[in-house]
């Protein structure tokens, strides 16, 4: 059975692709002869891959798998749904070269276009084939890992007259009932009708189904032992940019704060033992901080940022002490000093040199016997640090970007100018 090929492809996907397999759970996968390659769509209110089986067939496994990527990525970008622009066939051809970007041309089908490679000239008489290699050329030009409305712009400041001619084209062939008479032209898929004759409620409903399903991607991605798979650094951070929540940082920090305060018990006479009343003495607990801060000072962290770091940690001392540092390619031992309970600071700097993650990490080992967790307070720009011996806690500028290499037993936390 042809379906088998399919079958292949989705374990591969579960063994080497855990964030694309997840995601492709809720999907119906459905052959149909009613398309040439492959692409997504609804049917009867469910999200389908639908998939010709002849085409399926013939790819190597590699460009299969591909294929799905490539599929998978339309819908969770929103391309066919919140971000569709028209003219319909301009937008394919700008999404499929925002994907393709991000998947290895090895793996894509031919058809699949890619910024910056010319595809395969068009050879034939009809006329339309100079507008398709005016497309083509214009393709080979562009840049890579920009975003589909850029793709969109400059092919319709460029090539606006060459699509309007393979528009009409593509029309009239459709309007026979046929697919191009121009073999290997065109975008690898088309998603033309995605949405048509659903009310406003299935829309949503539809929405929110993707929306949930990407965030389970997201999450088991995160948390398996076999991480993303082949989604690299920056498309992660946006995968987990677009299904976060809006959170109020300060209260995941006092949060992190308050689950690395040490207890300490003392025996009071004041307090009523509950197990043995009036004949032992009760027990007082008192907390007391255990954090460290490590505040970053080097060059690439601005004034603002710097302030808004010692006004977070005045918020801060209304709950708890602490003990703080400045470092930049080092600990500045001298920086060190006690943050009382409300207690306020003049912002001030001590270093302005490079960022050296790894230094903090092993000062913290040096004095971890005083503290049980530290925050890094930084705009997240250096290589990744040796692992955490006890908690830590990424802290992020506004104007820096939370790393891609931070750890799932980490807490991150990326502050905003407004809560």
């Amino acid at each position: 059975m042809r379906n088998e090929l399919l079958e292949k492809s989705l374990i591969h996907l579960l063994r080497q692709e855990p964030f694309f397999s997840t995601f492709y759970r809720a999907f119906r996968k459905e052959p149909s002869t009613r398309i040439q390659t492959a692409g997504v769509t609804v049917v009867d209110g469910h999200i389908s891959f639908l998939y010709n089986e002849e085409f399926f067939e013939s790819l190597k496994p590699e460009k299969r798998i591909g294929l799905l990527k490539h599929e998978a990525y339309h819908i969770i970008f929103e391309h066919c749904t919140e971000r569709k622009r028209d003219p319909h066939i301009m937008w394919n051809y700008a999404t499929d070269l925002a994907i393709n970007s991000l998947i290895p041309s090895y793996e894509l089908p031919d058809g699949g276009l890619v910024p910056g490679m010319q595809p395969p000239k068009i050879e034939s008489d009809l006329p339309v084939a100079n507008s398709y290699n005016e497309i083509y050329d214009l393709i080979s030009k562009l840049p890579p890992n920009e975003s589909s409305e850029w793709y969109f712009e400059k092919l319709k400041q460029e090539a606006g007259e060459a699509f309007d001619e393979v528009q009409k084209f593509e029309e009239s062939c459709k309007g026979q009932g046929q697919g191009s008479p121009i073999p290997g032209c065109g975008p690898l898929d088309d998603h033309e009708g995605w949405g048509e004759g659903l009310s406003d409620e299935q829309k949503e409903k539809l929405k929110n189904q993707i929306k949930e399903n990407l965030e389970k991607a997201v999450r088991e991605s995160d948390n398996s032992s076999r991480g993303w798979g082949s989604v690299g650094a920056e498309t992660r951070a946006r995968l987990r940019e677009m299904v976060a929540k809006k959170v109020n940082w300060k209260e995941i920090l006092n949060y992190f704060v308050g689950t690395t305060q040490r207890g300490e018990k003392r025996t009071t006479h004041r307090r009523i033992n509950r197990k043995y009343p009036y004949i032992h003495p009760g027990k007082r607990r008192s907390y007391k901080s255990t954090i460290a801060i490590y505040i970053d000072q080097s060059g690439s962290v601005g004034n603002d940022d710097i302030e808004m770091f010692f006004a977070a940690l005045s918020e801060l001392t209304k709950e708890t002490e602490f003990i703080v540092y400045h470092f930049d390619t080092e600990v500045d031992e001298s920086s060190r000093k006690q943050w009382k309970k409300h207690q306020k600071h003049v912002p001030y700097r001590t270093r302005c040199g490079g960022t050296c993650f790894e230094a903090v990490a092993k000062h913290f080992e040096t004095v971890q016997s005083e503290f049980d967790g530290y925050i890094i307070m930084t705009d997240g720009y250096a290589p990744k640090p040796r692992r955490a011996i006890k908690k830590r806690c990424w802290m992020i500028c506004p104007s820096g970007e939370v790393p891609g290499w931070v750890s799932n037993e980490d807490t991150s936390i990326k502050m905003t100018n407004h809560v």
